[in-house]
């Protein structure tokens, strides 16, 4: 009875050594570069994160003004949409600058390098166009009321 037990003692231990040498090897399988990227530093990256591109952008987050929104006696203050213009002054994005109406944290927007012009509400100057230079890998902020 002993020897019995030793047996599915010693049985059990060795399925669970293959069972989990098995899940080892597949996901160390699973995790092999599909290409040789050379500004990869790893066979594996992050999701669909395009470093070619990402080493020539930066980020804009512009304090527009608010628009109140009365969510059941619970205000809240949404920042208000933009535009962004190229140089030669055309679109080049509109920008909601919340989530939903009871967002209140402006949005971050990722752009190429270079400069542009942001027509905004301030809440003390009305609509105003400002000049911004974006810088790759910098984060740009903009405060309409400071």
């Amino acid at each position: 009875m002993q020897r019995m037990r030793k047996s599915m003692l010693v049985e059990s231990r060795s399925s669970l050594i293959v069972f989990f040498a098995t899940v080892l090897l597949l996901s160390l399988g699973s995790a092999s570069a599909g290409d040789k990227d050379p500004l990869s530093p790893s066979p594996v990256r992050p999701g669909n994160l395009d470093y070619r591109t990402e080493l020539f952008q930066g980020y804009l987050k512009v304090y527009t003004a608010t628009h109140e929104f009365d969510d059941g006696g619970v205000p809240y203050h949404a920042h208000s949409s933009y535009t962004i213009y190229t140089t030669d002054g055309k679109v080049f994005k509109n920008v909601e600058n919340h989530i939903s109406r009871n967002d209140e944290i402006p949005e971050v927007v990722a752009l190429p390098v270079g400069s542009y012009t942001v027509e905004a509400r301030s809440e003390r100057d009305g609509y105003v166009r400002v000049p911004v230079v974006i810088k790759a890998g910098q984060r740009t902020i903009l405060d309409l009321d400071v």
